[in-house]
């Protein structure tokens, strides 16, 4: 497994660093009605670094400043057709994911990681926005820590994501 180096100003400028220059990314996430957000923001983050980026949506946000107002998953076998075809057509690099709402879509991410053979992978457990509202509830949380955690090349939780994740409710909003 590759390193990356403590202290790194972007887990992206990082995964750049292990992988050969101009390197795929698959990218994993939910799509944002926010600009700042979700693979609006990992693509242009993708370009900035000279990175291709492809992508498979998993769950779509109504949102905006003010909060997320609903969120829309994808259905578990279509998730899997989206992998499937980025990755047997273009294959990657490294793999970052993003929201993965239910145990059954974590557990269908994780075996087809696995399948496709992604071994750099930086886990964002999109489990709390910005805004403060919950989007991942406690079974999906334990999925995420079973799961996907420790396949973990970076880890990239925010303060609440990492209480939830540790179990700290003072971590917690």
């Amino acid at each position: 497994m590759a390193s990356i180096p403590l202290g790194s100003a972007s887990p992206l400028a990082a995964m750049c660093r292990v992988s050969p220059p101009c390197c795929d990314i698959a990218w994993l996430p939910l799509t944002s009605s926010r600009p700042s957000s979700g693979i609006q923001a990992d693509l242009k983050t993708c370009e900035a670094l000279g990175v291709f980026g492809t992508t498979a949506v998993f769950a779509l946000t109504a949102q905006n400043t003010l909060g997320v107002h609903r969120v829309h998953s994808v259905p578990v076998d279509f998730v899997r057709a989206q992998i499937d075809a980025v990755l047997d057509d273009m294959g990657t690099h490294a793999v970052k994911t993003g929201m993965l709402l239910s145990e059954e879509v974590i557990s269908e991410v994780a075996a087809a990681l696995d399948a496709h053979g992604a071994t750099v992978r930086v886990i964002d457990p999109v489990i709390v926005a910005a805004s403060g509202d919950v989007l991942a509830g406690p079974v999906a949380v334990a999925a995420i820590k079973r799961l996907l955690i420790p396949t973990a090349t970076v880890l990239t939780p925010n303060m609440p994501e990492a209480g939830a994740l540790l179990n700290d409710r003072r971590q917690q909003i």
